[in-house]
């Protein structure tokens, strides 16, 4: 694919990329795809579906109560629990306001780990990593932030998330779809949205703007950027995902090059498609 040689021009000095079909093919790729990176907020992705494994098994349920008083599991995956980004203070109501949240999740690993008895980071290992082969992704941080990985470990996240196996298709349709519809809140780094739409861990994209997915994305569009540099989205109208891990910290330069980026590569996809039919 052409469209990723644009990474080469990223003010970074690491960059690893791949565009994965719906098929788990990678359709074009650039940098080393076996480089660790940081995941920074990208580890909330792998965060999510540990606990929707758990859901599945019983270990929890989406409406048991977790973090503040009237708050449930699906709250804190939605950033609606009302805690603030960092602190375990509460800022609203549940369900009142969508909240960036790590301290969401940091209590969802807590929940899941207090009712399995397992290890939070060990539960991620053997309910998402070891199933999907992803031998070299790290979760033994903090379940908001503090997992690393890389691109060839992702592009099977990618291809999970697409064509389920883990978990039941209708638990990843309900996760990749909205959640407590309406909710206004801040995208970090993009200021405040209207409505700021979330699923079950994913971002759902929406009519979002501005944001980090392309002008172009379906609305449809779900996945997670991480303060690291790093992003995952997939365009479930287009059939296709993207890895993107830097070892530059998220700022202006990624929020002027990630949306052209994403626009080239749907537009040579389309292209050829258009070509080939």
């Amino acid at each position: 694919m052409r469209s990723v040689e644009i990474v080469e021009s990223w003010p970074v000095t690491n960059a690893s990329v791949a565009v994965i079909s719906a098929d788990g093919d990678v359709l074009g790729s650039h940098g080393d795809l076996d480089h660790v990176y940081r995941l920074a907020s990208v580890t909330k992705l792998l965060t999510s579906y540990a606990v929707l494994v758990a859901v599945e098994e019983g270990v929890v349920e989406l409406d048991d109560p977790a973090g503040p008083d009237g708050a449930t599991v699906r709250h804190l995956l939605a950033h609606a629990g009302g805690y603030d980004f960092s602190e375990r203070t509460v800022r609203a109501a549940p369900g009142a306001r969508r909240i960036y949240s790590n301290v969401g999740f940091e209590v969802l690993g807590e929940t899941v780990e207090a009712r399995s008895g397992i290890v939070f980071a060990d539960y991620v290992r053997d309910a998402v990593l070891v199933p999907l082969g992803m031998t070299s992704t790290s979760c033994t941080g903090s379940p908001a932030a503090g997992a690393s990985s890389t691109v060839n470990d992702l592009v099977r996240f990618a291809s999970e998330v697409q064509h389920p196996t883990l978990l039941h298709p209708t638990t990843v349709a309900e996760a990749t779809s909205v959640v407590f519809p309406g909710l206004v809140g801040v995208v970090p780094g993009f200021g405040r949205q209207t409505p700021n739409d979330w699923g079950l861990g994913f971002e759902i994209r929406d009519g979002k703007s501005p944001h980090w997915t392309g002008a172009t994305s379906s609305p449809r569009t779900f996945g997670h950027f991480g303060q690291s540099g790093t992003f995952v989205w997939v365009d479930p109208d287009a059939r296709l995902a993207c890895v993107a891990l830097t070892d530059r910290d998220f700022g202006p330069w990624a929020a002027q090059v990630w949306p052209v980026f994403t626009d080239g590569v749907l537009a040579e996809v389309a292209g050829a498609a258009g070509t080939a039919g």
